[in-house]
């Protein structure tokens, strides 16, 4: 099916906000990443210069070079998306019971995933709450990309509706049901491959002294408490995939737990991110892909949290191996100042806040080193296409060794 400007809603088409996708592996599993329309190289959900209007990246899909295009949200715009994944038979298009009734609901814009099995609904408005994640259900409103078909949904709308009161019953009705399925967790245990719940969770504790649920209400007051939050509901904004986001949030389990992998692995098991993924095994060694972005993490880190508040400076400067030297300068600062009345809580709690924001720093950086790989991966497949394309009887001419020296990325 050839996509065209005239199939698609003019609340989509009318914004520079569209990107190319492509698939690739990624933790083992295939997943749509964004591509510039205009470099054909990696893009990005939160950086505007790596997007296009709307002919400028079917043009590039029309070029074979990628496999789709998408729309990304943003905080400037109204748009929402409800993405129901495994709910559509590909041959007969009829959809399940449930997705069927959501659709319904909403009643704005649907239309057909690439799969097939799965369906995308547009609507104007905004979300009730931080969680946007619930088992087969997802719904996004910024910082991420929807794959765009023109396949529309037939019997449902050919416009981007308003519809916030139906968004607000659908959102409330499945936050109801992911809060009692979390209080009933830990009675299934029908999955022999995964460990089960202990029914003393809360009161475990992890290496840090902190109990499960002591770690969870440290967390919840922290600094950056409003990002734990996010993250622990399920919400992935912000971030380029959801594999960017676990990891960010089993960073701050790591912080506080003193890297406990146990305790973050159970943590996460209970989280909004929480996915069949984490138990799936990807690695030669049998490693799931739980199991290796906790071990990534733990080595990536540290500085852990010390519950006790009297910790002498000399044992954390002893510790301490700055990344960044500014880090360094306003940790000996807040020291200086902690011999004062009241400066020792006040220094600890600064060393909390900004060891965490370090950690943070880390895992992005991460994301970022993994991203550049594969893009410079890219680039050489690119120069390699183009040498093989070039007559090798020839000598090379001036352009193309100007051509060649703007590829290498080196």
């Amino acid at each position: 099916m050839k996509l065209t400007k005239a199939a698609l809603p003019d609340r989509l088409t009318e914004r520079d906000q569209w990107v190319c996708w492509r698939q690739q592996e990624r933790d083992g599993k295939q997943t749509k990443v964004p591509i510039n329309p205009h470099t054909g190289l990696f893009g990005s959900t939160t950086d505007s210069d790596t997007w296009s209007d709307f002919e400028t990246a079917r043009t590039t899909l029309e070029d074979g070079s990628v496999d789709g295009v998408g729309f990304v949200f943003t905080t400037d715009d109204p748009i929402v998306g409800v993405d129901l994944d495994d709910c559509r038979n590909s041959e007969t298009g009829v959809l399940t019971d449930a997705a069927a009734s959501i659709v319904t609901t909403i009643d704005s814009y649907t239309e057909v995933s690439p799969s097939g099995t799965g369906v995308h609904v547009l609507v104007t408005g905004s979300l009730p709450g931080e969680r946007n994640r619930w088992d087969w259900i997802e719904c996004y409103e910024t910082a991420r990309f929807f794959t765009v078909t023109g396949d529309h949904v037939p019997n449902t709308p050919t416009s981007i509706e308003s519809r916030t009161a139906a968004l607000e019953s659908v959102y409330e009705l499945h936050q109801q049901k992911a809060t009692e399925s979390d209080e009933t967790d830990d009675d299934t245990g029908s999955d022999p491959a995964v460990e089960p719940h202990n029914s003393d969770d809360a009161a475990a504790t992890g290496d840090s002294g902190l109990s499960d649920s002591e770690l969870l209400e440290r967390a919840r007051e922290a600094a950056n408490s409003e990002k734990f939050t996010r993250l622990w509901q399920g919400n992935t904004a912000g971030y380029d995939s959801h594999s960017e986001a676990d990891m960010a949030l089993c960073a701050l389990l790591a912080f506080w737990s003193a890297g406990d992998r146990k305790q973050i692995d159970r943590l996460f098991r209970k989280s909004g991110l929480m996915r069949p993924k984490w138990d799936d095994r990807h690695f030669a060694d049998g490693s799931t892909y739980g199991e290796k972005t906790i071990d990534r993490v733990v080595q990536s880190t540290t500085e852990y949290y010390d519950p006790d508040s009297d910790t002498e400076s000399s044992e954390w400067q002893s510790d301490w191996s700055p990344t960044v030297p500014q880090f360094a300068e306003d940790r000996d600062r807040s020291y200086s100042s902690g011999s004062q009345g009241g400066g020792d809580t006040q220094s600890h709690m600064f060393h909390d806040n900004r060891t965490q924001e370090l950690l943070e720093v880390i895992s992005d950086l991460q994301a970022q080193v993994e991203r550049l790989e594969k893009e410079n991966q890219q680039l050489r497949h690119s120069l390699a296409a183009h040498e093989e394309s070039t007559d090798t009887d020839q000598p090379d001419s001036p352009a193309t060794n100007s051509f060649v020296r703007r590829l290498l990325p080196w």
